[in-house]
């Protein structure tokens, strides 16, 4: 199993994603009195205020993650703790113990259960705005590097160990919906995978994530 990626860690909302997070409609203001006799009653307030698409999609995905890590803490606390000083052959094993519980629990899992269709066009965008920037070359050759290509994958079953890490850029990542310490994303190909590290499980994933310049 690979290196943890520390820069999956912390993630926060870019400027540059703001033009997918405009504000709904101004409210309309209430007309001017006529002249001389009384002010115009103001207009009823609305009953909530329009919610933004983009935002709305990005917090079902948030939700999503939080639900699956809370999965994750409650099945992993029904293992035996490793030890202090846990060997590698122990750590392994308890992983594994791991992986197989969720699976279990995920069972008929599938792609879209976490990037719900409305999410993944939002985070497309959100990548395209970044690797079209003057930083696109740059970023997109960090992408490329070490990358396996285009394999066989499927949800809820093990990353592939074999497979290096492909480099995730801090700037590529920013935008995307704030990870708990259980996750983390990878690039695999043109694919964008959200993966439980310890258990080493694919979570769910978004195919074209990044576009053809």
């Amino acid at each position: 199993m690979g290196p943890r990626l520390t820069c999956c860690a912390r993630l926060v909302l870019p400027v540059a994603a703001a033009v997918l997070f405009a504000a709904g409609p101004r409210a309309q203001t209430a007309p001017a009195a006529p002249a001389g006799g009384k002010p115009a009653a103001k207009a009823p307030a609305p009953a909530s205020q329009p919610v933004n698409a983009n935002a709305r999609a990005l917090a079902e995905v948030r939700s999503r993650i939080a639900t699956y890590a809370g999965l994750h803490r409650e099945l992993e606390a029904t293992l035996p703790p490793l030890p202090k000083g846990a060997t590698a052959e122990q750590i392994d094993k308890h992983q594994r113990a791991l992986a197989l519980k969720l699976q279990e629990a995920r069972r008929g899992a599938k792609a879209g259960d976490i990037f719900t269709p409305a999410a993944r066009s939002v985070i497309r965008r959100l990548l395209d705005v970044v690797l079209r920037g003057p930083d696109g070359p740059a970023l997109r050759a960090s992408i490329r590097d070490e990358n396996a290509g285009s394999l066989s994958i499927a949800v809820n079953a093990r990353y592939p160990g074999s497979v290096p890490l492909a480099t995730m850029p801090t700037k590529v990542l920013e935008g995307l919906p704030k990870l708990p310490k259980e996750l983390e994303y990878r690039f695999l190909g043109d694919r964008l995978l959200l993966v439980d590290v310890d258990p080493n499980l694919i979570v769910d994933f978004i195919d074209h994530a990044v576009r053809p310049q």
